[in-house]
């Protein structure tokens, strides 16, 4: 089911009281945030959480991240947090920043993957404020689709991943930003960014006035989620080209193409979706996914992608479109 809301703050309207007392109760509740919709149950009980790894498919290997009502849950669900952790959070919190902490005792193994580590954040759209608030407890909440597949920036998306797999989907309207939050974990060497997202890695640096150092690669056992090789991918096969300008080989298929700033003026692609017309990089973001959707739906052999520039905000797309183009296991 699905009910729309318009909760402008913290205050819940009924849509939001509703969706609060199937948490509590052990339900699981698809919400929006800033940056894609969550599918989220009360981070505290287990067999609510493990709910939500049945309804995606997902592997109990990738952890979960927590979402907060305010900076001062923190304590909550963590044992302690770094000076330069406190700063990030203090600079970009509410918003879509998540940060690997130390995890308390009271925060089950099944959200965290085992690790003593827990993923948080106080995410920034009022609709989920709201909610966090009405239930009383943090939230924990990963995207709101099958494990894998492209990430949800609306409720159609999500009934259309999920369906009678969650018990209410709450529609605030498309999300903001598009893609997942920034990931920065903290250990003896320093900070590190886990996965690139809407505060981007010149920001991270900015605030703590020195290098923030970059995850390589991908591991069998992530440290948050976002990591595996794989992710945020659609069904159609994708390829990204070696450049925007990069000229396409014949093809005996219909290719749909996913441009970063316009199409060519002549092609013969069968369907085309530009992510920014002007190379706005968050407009960019904004459209990755339900455009990613579109392609995917529209009955293409093969979807290509543009490169978009790797700054800023950029380094995030590329490293959802590099996901999404990685070999099938």
């Amino acid at each position: 089911m699905i009910l729309k809301t318009n909760a402008a703050s913290i205050e819940p309207t009924p849509a939001v009281t509703r969706a609060a007392a199937i948490l509590r109760a052990g339900g699981l509740v698809a919400f929006p945030t800033e940056t894609v919709y969550g599918l989220g149950a009360v981070a505290t009980d287990a067999r609510a959480v493990a709910r939500i790894f049945e309804a995606k498919d997902r592997p109990h290997f990738d952890p979960l991240i927590i979402h907060l009502g305010s900076a001062d849950w923190l304590d909550r669900c963590v044992v302690s947090a770094p000076p330069e952790a406190g700063r990030l959070a203090e600079r970009f919190w509410p918003g879509p920043l998540t940060l690997v902490l130390p995890k308390r005792e009271n925060i089950p193994d099944i959200v965290t993957s085992g690790l003593p580590t827990v993923a948080v954040r106080m995410p920034a759209h009022p609709v989920a404020r709201a909610l966090i608030h009405a239930t009383g407890a943090p939230v924990a909440a990963p995207s709101a689709n099958r494990f894998g597949q492209i990430s949800p920036t609306t409720a159609q998306a999500v009934e259309e991943e999920l369906g009678g797999r969650v018990d209410l989907i709450l529609d605030g309207g498309p999300t903001q930003l598009g893609i997942e939050s920034t990931i920065v974990a903290f250990g003896e060497s320093g900070p590190r960014l886990l996965r690139p997202g809407p505060v981007t890695l010149e920001e991270l640096c900015e605030c703590l006035g020195r290098e923030v150092m970059v995850a390589s690669g991908t591991v069998a056992a992530p440290e948050s989620p976002g990591m595996l090789l794989r992710h945020y991918a659609p069904r159609t096969p994708l390829q990204i080209l070696d450049s925007p300008t990069a000229a396409l080989s014949p093809r005996d298929c219909r290719v749909g193409l996913l441009a970063f700033r316009s199409a060519p003026l002549k092609h013969d692609f069968a369907i085309v979706e530009t992510l920014s017309a002007t190379g706005d990089l968050r407009e960019a973001a904004a459209n990755l996914f339900a455009a990613l959707r579109r392609l995917d739906a529209a009955g293409v052999d093969t979807i290509v992608a543009e490169p978009v520039p790797e700054t800023g905000l950029g380094r995030a797309i590329m490293d959802r479109l590099r996901k999404a183009a990685a070999p099938r296991a």
